[in-house]
């Protein structure tokens, strides 16, 4: 009974045996799948597949050519919403969409006439361009532009960056005016240009980290730019820096230079009333509509105020309340401004220039908004097409003029047009979400704080810079940096992590497993991710994993390579020389899941043949074989 119990152990540990070799064989054929895949295309081939998939549209439903079996005049139909967008809009329009349409338009209009009017006196031009800047563009955007909510107008922080942009020139300016069109001009050409060649992507290279202290900079700069309307200050810079305008602010006190007391008053009171109503429609919903109405309110009490003061004095110097004055215009459109752009060869760079720092900023403002509403909505936008939308709208803009003219508007004092931009100013300012990159990421605030005092003591293209520098360094930091983990396996599972981040993590023995997670091993981390591994392997506290002394049984080294998409010359040679070090302690090295670019070096550079043909497609199998050699050489 004895013998008959042996001879069945024996025949379970043959069946055992078996069942692991084969385990083994069946491990090895799968890594003849990383061994001998089909060579990885080329570094051309790569950069001209990622440029046709940039540059060539991809096939949409609906379209010419995808209805070549339909009838032509669907065909036709299907075309020309392609190109206009606005077309798919009015396929279920009814009387309710029209009076929900005419309804929204109003409330829109009744609250765009005054910021634009604002944001004209803020980019140093007459309050006339901000209206016809709300008129023109728009209707071109809704035509061509694929974004069903964003409302085209003159921005805040577009016109502040044109106007100090442009003070900044240090040739001489004949006519402020046509210097604006031709950075409009130039700015439009640049987005058209972004969105014909599909590099609508390249605004993704801003970070938002970048843009969230970009526009808390404007911000602030708008603000210091309005104090001049506020108070009236007749002498007062047009720069945006907080040091240019805070030594404006102490020459005009200091020498007291003239202002208007009364403006203050206006300006401050209605200021308070509009921030007023804002907080009463965020609190009572059924008061929204005040805050809408507020602005244009705002300009209609605030201009009789002004005429009761002004209307007794005989000349416009001689007002105690500034006024905007006479608005040239007669409603209707004035002759093209074509021969107003300027070419010449003094300034033409530096508005080329201009013209792209803008093109950039309207872009990544543009789509983000258009992005989140689409998100909201349930579709989505075509990003190329925003900004060829914006880049039309933008040329048309600067060859076309429009004066709309009101006698009411004359009276319109200045204080009132820096109090609606000023009640705008905290919107742009988001500390919530300045707050929140700094938990969760230092570089990335760090990219957001660079920007922001980039544009406040320097200017917008500096900070912009600074921010863009900053982002990227982050990148190529964190893609080089000599990352990398001693792991080990879950229990329970057969899922590897790291020990530091598993604290559960089991030890497999004799064999001491690595994960790098750099995407790269080049010249700026080989060496060190070396050394990093050599020292674990011969640090007394690296022999067991948990960091508790041990003795050096570790017969096999595993390198977990999932993560590293690439691999330079220098980072091979370090890999060779590890594995020279490794075998004169009688350690031998394993390679795990390498990608395709990297196992096609290692490869070529026969390193493969050089661990004996160790490589293995995961982690697992790399530890079985190992164990499994293990057990066959005992």
């Amino acid at each position: 009974m004895c013998r008959s119990s042996s001879n069945s152990e024996m025949v379970a540990s043959k069946k055992s045996t078996l069942e692991e070799v084969l385990d083994i064989e069946t491990s090895m054929s799968r890594s003849q799948w990383v061994l001998n895949p089909p060579d990885p295309p080329s570094m051309p081939r790569q950069v001209l597949d990622n440029v046709k998939d940039i540059l060539l549209p991809h096939p949409q439903p609906n379209t010419f050519s995808s209805l070549r079996n339909h009838p032509f005049p669907k065909r036709a139909f299907a075309f020309f919403q392609n190109l206009f967008p606005i077309l798919a809009s009015f396929q279920n329009y009814n009387a309710h969409k029209l009076k929900c349409d005419f309804m929204a338009g109003l409330t829109l209009a009744i609250f765009a006439v005054p910021q634009c009017m604002g944001n004209a006196t803020l980019a140093q031009l007459s309050p006339e361009y901000g209206l016809y800047t709300g008129i023109v563009p728009p209707l071109i955007y809704a035509l061509l532009a694929s974004s069903r909510e964003t409302v085209i107008g003159p921005g805040s922080v577009d016109s502040l960056l044109l106007s100090s942009m442009i003070q900044t020139l240090k040739v001489p300016i004949d006519d402020y005016t046509q210097l604006v069109f031709t950075v409009t001009f130039f700015a439009g050409i640049f987005q058209v240009a972004f969105g014909l060649f599909r590099f609508g992507f390249l605004v993704e290279y801003i970070s938002q980290s970048t843009i969230v202290g970009f526009l808390a900079a404007a911000a602030v700069g708008i603000g210091l730019q309005q104090l001049k309307g506020l108070f009236g200050i007749v002498n007062f810079t047009n720069k945006t820096a907080l040091f240019s305008v805070l030594k404006s602010l102490w020459t005009s006190f200091r020498n007291q230079s003239a202002w208007h007391p009364y403006n203050f008053v206006i300006g401050f009171s209605f200021l308070c009333f509009i921030l007023f109503t804002r907080f009463l429609g965020k609190r009572y919903k059924k008061l929204i509509w005040l805050s809408h109405v507020a602005p244009l309110l705002s300009i209609i009490v605030s201009s009789i105020i002004a005429y009761k003061i002004n209307v007794d004095e005989a000349h416009m110097k001689d007002y105690r309340v500034e006024v905007l004055g006479p608005i040239k215009g007669g409603g209707s459109l004035n002759p093209s401004s074509f021969n107003q752009l300027i070419f010449d060869t003094k300034v033409v760079g530096h508005l080329i220039r201009i013209g792209l720092t803008i093109a950039i900023i309207s872009i990544t403002g543009s789509i983000a908004v258009g992005r989140s509403f689409a998100s909201l909505k349930g579709h989505s936008i075509d990003p190329n097409r925003e900004v060829v939308s914006l880049g039309i709208m933008n040329i048309v803009g600067s060859l076309t003029s429009c004066y709309i003219a009101s006698g009411l508007l004359y009276f319109t004092p200045k204080a009132i047009l820096a109090a609606i931009i000023l009640s705008a100013v905290p919107g742009l300012i988001d500390l919530n979400k300045a707050s929140e990159i700094w938990k969760v990421d230092k570089m990335d605030f760090l990219a957001c704080a660079g920007a922001f005092f980039g544009v406040l003591f320097a200017s917008a293209e500096i900070g912009l810079a600074v921010g863009i520098t900053v982002s990227f360094t982050k990148i190529i930091v964190t893609s080089i940096q000599p990352a990398i983990a001693v792991i080990g396996r879950l229990p329970g599972t057969d899922s590897f992590g790291d020990v530091q981040q598993y604290p559960m993590a089991l030890n497999t023995p004799g064999v001491f497993i690595v994960s790098l997670k750099s995407a790269w091993l080049c010249f700026a981390n080989a060496n060190l991710v070396e050394e990093r591994i050599e020292r674990w392997m011969t640090d007394e506290k690296a022999y067991n994993i948990h960091g508790r002394p041990g003795q050096n049984t570790f017969h096999h080294l595993i390198i977990d390579a999932s993560s590293l998409t690439n691999i330079d010359t220098t980072g091979i040679a370090c890999l060779v020389e590890l594995n020279k070090n490794m075998a004169s302690r009688g350690i031998k090295l394993a390679i795990a899941n390498p990608r395709w670019h990297v196992i096609h070096k290692l490869r070529l550079a026969n390193f493969v043949s050089k661990i004996g043909g160790r490589v293995f497609l995961s982690v697992v199998e790399a530890v079985d074989a190992c164990v499994a050699t293990k057990m066959v050489a005992v």
